[in-house]
């Protein structure tokens, strides 16, 4: 009884050398050529195959050593390393955007507006300086209003938000319309021309533009109070100033008048359309 025993224990501790062996070739580990080619004559050997012979003590001693050291680095990798805290940048002023340079915008102006300019020229310069943070000044020999970025201008976009309000000014658009181009980002301009819808010449351009406007501009009036836009007819072109959804209604409005459509009919699809805009 005491040698069947023995041979359980010796059978279970073979058993256990091998599993640990097998362990040990699953995880990537260098090992010598000496070693590995003595494993590989321990495998193949007729004791390990048939059960019976006692294993090489000191090879599995190495290979179990070399187990435990890589469970233990595994082990080391796998514990979590507190992560370094985020970075907080403060956001870049328009100077440090562009690398320190400075940003101009030139409009030019056109003869009719060069009078209105002068009349409504503090108007103009102290939203654009003040509250933009925009220099702005007047060439008067090249004939355009020229701004520039500054140090303390707070955003870069500011620049091209008071070219558009200049732009609109000379447009024709009055100054209280057009200033709501610097503080509402959803708003610009549309321009286009009436023989880009209908190729119309002498009487008929002028009646075209006569139901444009509409007696005493009613017309106009009635586009511009139902789509919320503002309109403005300069001899053959035509500039809208809304969103982008409101300049497309007002937009079909004047085509369909150009093409001669009465304006009775323009008044009822727009009822039908400011109805849908409210909702």
């Amino acid at each position: 009884m005491e040698g069947k025993e023995k041979e359980k224990e010796k059978e279970e501790a073979k058993r256990t050398m091998i599993m640990k062996i097998n362990k040990l070739k699953e995880t990537p580990q260098e090992i010598s050529q000496e070693d590995a080619k003595r494993q590989e004559a321990y495998n193949m050997s007729p004791r390990v195959r048939g059960g019976s012979g006692s294993a090489d003590p000191s090879l599995l001693y190495r290979l179990i050593i070399m187990a435990e050291t890589t469970q233990m680095e595994i082990e080391t990798a796998t514990k979590a390393v507190p992560l370094p805290a985020k970075p907080v940048f403060k956001p870049l002023k328009a100077h440090e955007m562009s690398d320190g340079k400075v940003q101009f915008r030139k409009i030019p102006v056109p003869p009719n507006r060069y009078t209105p300019l002068k009349k409504a020229w503090l108007d103009i310069y102290t939203p654009v300086y003040d509250q933009m943070k925009v220099d702005i000044r007047m060439n008067l020999k090249s004939r355009k209003v020229e701004l520039k970025t500054r140090a303390d201008t707070p955003d870069v976009s500011n620049l091209q938000k008071s070219a558009d309000f200049v732009h609109a000014f000379m447009l024709g658009f009055d100054i209280p319309d057009a200033v709501a181009l610097l503080r509402m980002d959803e708003l610009y301009v549309e321009s286009f021309e009436i023989k880009d819808v209908k190729t119309l010449k002498g009487e008929h351009l002028s009646r075209a533009i006569g139901r444009l406007s509409g007696k005493g501009g009613k017309t106009k009036f009635a586009i511009e109070n139902s789509t919320k836009t503002r309109i403005v007819i300069a001899d053959t072109r035509i500039h809208i100033l809304g969103a982008f959804t409101n300049i497309k209604v007002a937009r079909s409005s004047l085509c369909s008048l150009i093409m001669g459509s009465p304006a009775g009919k323009v008044y009822s699809k727009l009822r039908n359309v400011s109805a849908r805009l409210a909702d």
